[in-house]
């Protein structure tokens, strides 16, 4: 914290979707949509929402919550439980490499 001419300025929070154990989840969710042949344009069609939504959520701009997640996971032909187990065996990995590092 530091002060200026009366001003107190503090540290300004980080969005949740911005901090660093998020970060993995969007590219999670670009690389399922890529695996089933979609465009941005062709997921949000079938979740009902606009490209933009899509490209909020795969940027970090937007948090993904679970029933989302499930949606998109239906949408790109995969069982949901199956890429939450597959995201859950890449996060492994990661957090060990990094452990190690």
């Amino acid at each position: 914290m530091s002060r200026v001419v009366g001003i107190i300025f503090r540290p300004v929070a980080t969005k949740s979707q911005h901090s660093q154990p998020y970060q993995s989840l969007p590219l999670f969710l670009r690389e399922l949509r890529e695996e089933a042949g979609l465009s941005q344009r062709d997921l949000g069609r079938r979740l009902g929402k606009p490209q933009s939504w899509i490209y909020n959520c795969e940027s970090a701009n937007r948090r993904v919550d679970i029933t989302e997640f499930i949606g998109w996971a239906i949408s790109c032909g995969i069982e949901p439980g199956a890429a939450f187990a597959r995201f859950l065996e890449a996060e492994t990995r990661r957090q060990g490499r990094k452990k190690k590092e």
